[in-house]
């Protein structure tokens, strides 16, 4: 009965006369949020269920080495729009800031070329436009209309704590009001997975817990393995509407000239994996359809891919120049031949991501990820990385505020001192060295630093002298000595705000 009604509702959502685009490719950018790699069935997951993404991937190329540029919301959007590294962005290098407008993105290139463009759901953010100079949001104008419970999808309930907007319904809306004859660019922005959860839920959904992959840095127990089920629905939820979002461009006719993609904005927000750069904070999964720009479909590209290389894609796909701000690599060559990769490594940073150190410091890192080893620099080794353990030194009010509150870790917090969570407590909170680096072709979970071994001394020294002479061509502040360096005291525009943080504050 569900399904009939999601599909008369979907039906009368559907434009009443096909729109025949130009030549150019229309682009669908599909994002979820807080999704890692693993969590899908085409990636490998046993229990989540995901035949939208895995469709992308079958008819189209699966990246398994896409990383985030930053592995928090703000930041991470902010890559993919304007098709550059965080440290490169200013204030946008933190979360709850701004992007300043300065700096182009792909969808005002492509509005200014005649494309259409708008967006649902989760955009650019979080942050505040008008500090930036930006009177809308980055990608585009807000289409937002249909909802759960209300008008023509007033006899859908609402998902139980999720959002509550019908993302491929506005989808169709958009559709719907585009001007004849023009090529769109749409921005389907999902809010799951984020949390929180309705616990239980994966359970009541039919999946076992006993099927779930629990990762090496988290204990094998029964709540953690409940709490992954419950992010397993809400991924689920977000491939429904991308599933939705295909069928109404394939009832139109549109589906083979429309580049689509689907991905997620950085990892999944339990212990060790959000707002961290170890993989499962910034391995996303990653699919690209377009039958009419990728040759030889149905194929897995092994080279490494940044997310902010989709903004010079889209770009190049459409015929419009990319401005030279935009540093990343584009996928072009990968869409036109099978025998072409990207690169061999993926560069990921982080400035400051929640409130949750004294003074509002962020934690600043760089690292750089290739097929063998991920070798981070750790800039603040002295501050807390999942935020200090002392509520009363951060304004987001409880400890470890990096780290999103949940049943894992408060599975952590509350058995830190036993025996049996004592290597998982300290994975998830301790303090890190300046320098790690991890084989993750052997410790896939990146569990054992090597630094400090002097069997991999070589490796650590010309991972080193890659990731400074990168960070130097691109031209990253902390890279390039100069002072003083903004993001400890770029405003916060989030709901908790630390009066110390301040120009004033640069002692």
């Amino acid at each position: 009965m569900m399904n009939r009604i999601l599909g008369l509702v979907l039906l009368n959502c559907i434009v009443s006369s096909l729109v025949i685009a130009e030549d150019r490719p229309n682009i669908l950018l599909c994002i979820s949020d807080d999704q890692s790699y693993a969590h899908t069935a085409a990636n490998g997951d046993p229990v989540v269920s995901t035949p939208a993404f895995d469709r992308i991937a079958r008819e189209g190329i699966r990246f398994p080495h896409a990383f985030c540029d930053a592995p928090t919301c703000g930041p991470s959007r902010s890559a993919i729009l304007t098709g550059q590294h965080i440290w490169r962005l200013e204030e946008a290098g933190n979360i709850h800031s701004t992007l300043p407008k300065k700096f182009a993105t792909y969808t005002e290139e492509l509005e200014k070329a005649g494309y259409f463009v708008g967006y649902t759901g989760k955009g650019w953010g979080p942050g505040r436009l008008e500090p930036g100079g930006r009177t809308r949001n980055p990608a585009g104008p807000l289409f937002n209309a249909m909802t759960y419970g209300k008008g023509k999808l007033r006899e859908i309930p609402s998902p139980n704590r999720m959002s509550a907007t019908a993302y491929a319904y506005n989808f169709a809306d958009f559709l719907d009001k585009r001007p004849a004859g023009k090529p769109f660019c749409f921005w389907l922005g999902s809010s799951e997975p984020h949390r929180g959860y309705v616990k239980g839920s994966g359970v009541r959904s039919g999946k076992d817990p006993a099927k779930a992959n629990v990762p090496a840095f988290l204990p094998d127990h029964p709540i953690v393995r409940n709490d992954l089920l419950d992010y397993f629905v809400e991924i689920e939820h977000f491939d429904k509407h991308v599933n939705l979002a295909i069928a109404l461009l394939e009832k139109n006719g549109e589906l083979d000239n429309t580049l689509i993609v689907v991905t997620s904005d950085h990892g999944m927000p339990f212990p060790r994996g959000k707002a961290s750069l170890y993989d499962a904070g910034t391995r996303v999964p990653l699919a690209v359809r377009w039958p009419r720009g990728i040759k030889s479909p149905g194929r897995v590209s092994n080279g490494f891919v940044n997310l902010s290389d989709l903004a010079p894609t889209f770009l190049e796909a459409a015929g419009v120049k990319v401005p030279a701000m935009m540093t990343a690599q584009s996928l072009s060559s990968v869409f036109a031949s099978q025998n072409s990769k990207t690169k061999d490594q993926a560069y990921i940073a982080l400035e400051r991501h929640a409130t949750s150190r004294k003074g509002g410091k962020g934690y600043p890192s760089r690292a750089i990820r290739n097929a063998q080893f991920l070798y981070i620099r750790n800039y603040e080794p002295d501050r807390w990385p999942a935020g200090d353990p002392d509520p009363n030194n951060c304004a987001r009010g409880f400890p470890y505020g990096e780290v999103d509150s949940s049943p894992t870790k408060t599975l952590l917090m509350e058995n830190g001192e036993n025996e049996e969570f004592r290597q998982f407590h300290e994975l998830a909170f301790a303090k890190h060295p300046a320098v790690e680096l991890y084989d993750v072709a052997n410790d896939p979970d990146q569990l054992v630093n090597l630094a400090a071994d002097k069997e991999y001394a070589k490796v650590r020294k010309q991972l080193s002298e890659d990731l400074q002479q990168h960070l130097v061509k691109t031209a990253d502040p902390r890279a390039l000595g100069q002072e003083p360096l903004m993001w400890d005291f770029y405003p916060h525009y989030g709901k908790r705000v630390n009066k110390n943080w301040s120009v004033d504050k640069l002692e």
